[in-house]
């Protein structure tokens, strides 16, 4: 296909998945479960780091850790230090995330969430006016939760990816969708970051669709091939290219909702 013949068949894709609906059986649904920013922004976190494996299992686990913290995130995280809060962690687990790095996640969450203000700020923190992408916002995010105690765990690292390490950073590339582009699937309360510095969420799935399209050359599913397929997404529409996730998550999941085929 040429470029704009390519562009069409993304937005029509876009414009296909990118509805109210999508969001029943996604993660997100954990996070639009709320009404306070601060609770959606701190569940929201937890329900992309934990969101790996079959999407019925992840959103029964979210269920069962929106319980234990009473259906208030926020002040749970604020208050996890005060009392007995930490013994409510002390059975969650998900796959590999086990109790331990439950509590020490949230414990040094709110850490950083008292002395920065909010997750926004932690992540934004770490980015400059000119920096071209989210990088250093997670790569900061990551490192902070890992030094905000020198008694943190270093199987913790293992949760938060970085950049630098040469992961695609799926996860949080998609919390920060989640966070920073508008409705009606995404929840856009975040301000401090723009649509335009996303990167598009990588994984296996979503980069044999890129590769199919001829939009992704790379063959590992890494933080470089995430940068190049922003980069041609950005072609397509530089102030947000990451609704074009939208189009490769759909296409992997569902096929073409209009031909009933890829092209």
């Amino acid at each position: 296909m040429s470029a704009p013949e390519l562009k069409t068949y993304l937005e029509r894709l876009v414009k296909a998945f990118e509805r109210p609906a999508f969001i029943q059986d996604d993660p997100i649904a954990v996070a639009h479960g709320f009404d306070d920013p601060r609770d959606q922004e701190v569940i929201g976190l937890y329900s992309a780091l934990l969101a790996w494996g079959r999407r019925e299992t992840v959103l029964t686990k979210m269920a069962t850790l929106c319980d234990l913290m009473d259906w208030r995130p926020y002040e749970f995280v604020m208050h996890f230090d005060r009392g007995q809060l930490s013994d409510r962690l002390a059975d969650f687990k998900h796959r590999t995330f086990q109790p331990l790095d439950a509590i020490w996640f949230t414990r040094n969450l709110s850490t950083l969430i008292m002395r920065w203000g909010s997750v926004e700020k932690i992540f934004a923190g770490h980015m400059s006016a000119d920096s071209r992408d989210i990088a250093p916002a997670i790569e900061g995010f990551s490192r902070s939760i890992m030094m905000a105690s020198a008694e943190t765990p270093a199987r913790l690292r293992k949760h938060l990816a970085r950049p630098r390490s040469g992961s695609a950073c799926k996860r949080l590339c998609m919390y920060l969708r989640w966070m920073v582009r508008r409705p009606p699937v995404d929840l856009g309360i975040w301000t401090m970051i723009q649509p335009a510095q996303l990167v598009l969420p990588l994984d296996v799935h979503s980069g044999r669709q890129a590769r199919a399209l001829g939009m992704l050359t790379r063959k590992a599913d890494d933080w470089k091939s995430a940068i190049e397929l922003t980069g041609r997404c950005r072609e397509f529409c530089p102030e947000d290219p990451a609704r074009y996730d939208y189009a490769f998550f759909g296409l992997g999941a569902y096929g073409d909702p209009t031909s009933g085929s890829n092209p």
